[in-house]
């Protein structure tokens, strides 16, 4: 047995191809999907220094609010709404059509894109690159199914984006010395810890991208075999909450087919288990989700609250 072929390695291997198996089945994946999707972006968040909350995401996707932190994080070193753009367009081209129905979903209610335009335009320009970098190396073939695989993935892509040298400021002193100060650096490896989920599913570890499993660490320790025994236990930690809250999801979901009194026509229990993932829909964003009057939206939601 190698030193990373662990019998706590192995339970959770067990426990991810657990969670991974019920999502081929689930009649809740789309939902689960849904809310995984959030967390994966709550977790980006707070890696890229901008540290929010689900409940914040949901009430900027329902159009109560504007973008968290968008008008108290003046001194934020990255938009959440750059964040939250980057996170959701990691699966833009995926072939999974349970997701993709999610991606679209939730860009019919938020457009990622034109909120990131207008909230983080500086940012998109400086990860854009970056980003597009990381999308191309995340989809070579793995050398092997396993997560030492993906650390040495992480460590090839942290030296392929990492900043050159050049380009510092210059600035004269009042004794008239001339100074090259280096650039400041913006930290990026949130941007590395979007892919996580893509890569777990392209090295043959997971049948499809759980947006939730983003495992990286805020820095990085020394190696890649020290960088894989802290994504087995970020994994460890993932999978149990991804199975609590599928279980929770799969119970709600259960009680919206059982339990709603609403003809096969009925948009209600579509808007029931729409609002399992994003509760506090307003109803301009439920006329253009179920494409329906506004007065038809509210009706829609009156009836969904009994």
């Amino acid at each position: 047995m190698e030193k990373h072929d662990t019998p706590e390695l192995a339970r959770t291997m067990l426990l991810l191809g657990r969670l991974d198996g019920r999502l081929q089945n689930s009649p809740a994946t789309d939902i689960f999907l849904a809310r995984a999707r959030l967390d994966g972006a709550v977790a980006l968040a707070g890696l890229a220094g901008v540290p929010i909350d689900v409940r914040s995401l949901q009430d900027w996707i329902a159009g109560r609010s504007p973008p968290p932190r968008a008008s108290e994080g003046l001194n934020d070193p990255i938009s959440v709404s750059a964040v939250f753009h980057f996170a959701i367009s990691r699966d833009e081209d995926t072939r999974d059509p349970v997701l993709r129905a999610t991606l679209n979903v939730l860009r019919s209610v938020l457009d990622d894109r034109a909120e990131a335009e207008t909230y983080g335009s500086d940012d998109l320009a400086y990860f854009g690159p970056m980003w597009r970098t990381v999308r191309d190396a995340i989809d070579l073939p793995f050398a092997r199914a396993d997560l030492l695989a993906i650390a040495q993935r992480v460590f090839e892509l942290v030296a392929l984006t990492a900043p050159s040298s050049g380009n510092g400021s210059e600035i004269v002193a009042i004794d008239g010395r001339s100074l090259d100060l280096p650039p400041r650096a913006r930290d990026r490896n949130w941007l590395i810890a979007a892919a996580l989920p893509r890569m777990l599913h392209r090295a043959g570890m997971t049948m499809r991208v759980i947006p939730s499993l983003v495992l990286l660490p805020k820095f990085l320790p020394p190696s890649p075999a020290a960088l894989a025994e802290v994504l087995e236990r970020a994994l460890r930690k993932a999978i149990h909450a991804g199975l609590r809250d599928l279980d929770w999801i799969e119970r709600e979901e259960a009680l919206i087919r059982t339990g709603t009194q609403a003809t096969k026509r009925s948009r209600v229990p579509l808007l029931s288990r729409l609002q399992i993932a994003y509760p506090g829909l307003q109803p301009k964003a439920v006329a253009r989700l179920l494409s329906v009057s506004p007065q038809g939206a509210r009706k829609l939601l009156t009836a969904s609250s009994r």
